[in-house]
């Protein structure tokens, strides 16, 4: 785990509101919508997809998902333009299967309380690896908390 500067990033998404039951399908859905319509225009990923994640009401969450992208993109239908501000963040990685991040959340949330760090309402995380071609035990999610400036 490690504070570090994030610098701002131009992304491409669809928010949404859905259950943590729903998430894996959610997700699927989305990225697939998101990467059709940057093949159609031409637009190029800057980064890993990401889900930022504006609450964490675990039968309403609200979320963008989306994919960090190179050049301003206009968006159509539900998929918008966004950002994901820059700025002092704490980062942690979870190696392992989704089903198991709750472990490393508990360790964030620990550190964050034992060093009195201040985080934003919204958090995300970025997947530099995909599960449809990774084994579980060797899926990457990287998490990051904004930290609020004093």
């Amino acid at each position: 785990m490690q504070v570090k500067d994030t610098k701002e990033l131009k992304t491409l998404s669809i928010r949404l509101t859905t259950s943590v039951s729903e998430l894996p399908k959610i997700i699927g859905e989305a990225y697939e919508e998101i990467m059709a319509y940057m093949q159609h225009e031409g637009v190029q990923c800057s980064g890993y997809p990401y889900v930022l994640y504006h609450n964490m009401d675990m039968n309403n969450l609200d979320i963008d998902i989306g994919w960090p992208v190179q050049h301003d993109a206009n968006g159509e239908g539900r998929i918008k333009p966004s950002t994901i501000p820059g700025g002092k963040v704490l980062f942690a990685t979870h190696k392992g299967p989704y089903s198991t991040l709750e472990d490393t959340y508990k360790e964030v949330m620990a550190y964050i309380e034992k060093n009195g760090i201040k985080t934003t309402e919204w958090m995300y995380e970025m997947y530099p690896n995909s599960p449809q071609d990774t084994p579980p035990e060797e899926l990457i999610t990287e998490i990051y908390f904004p930290v609020k400036s004093e």
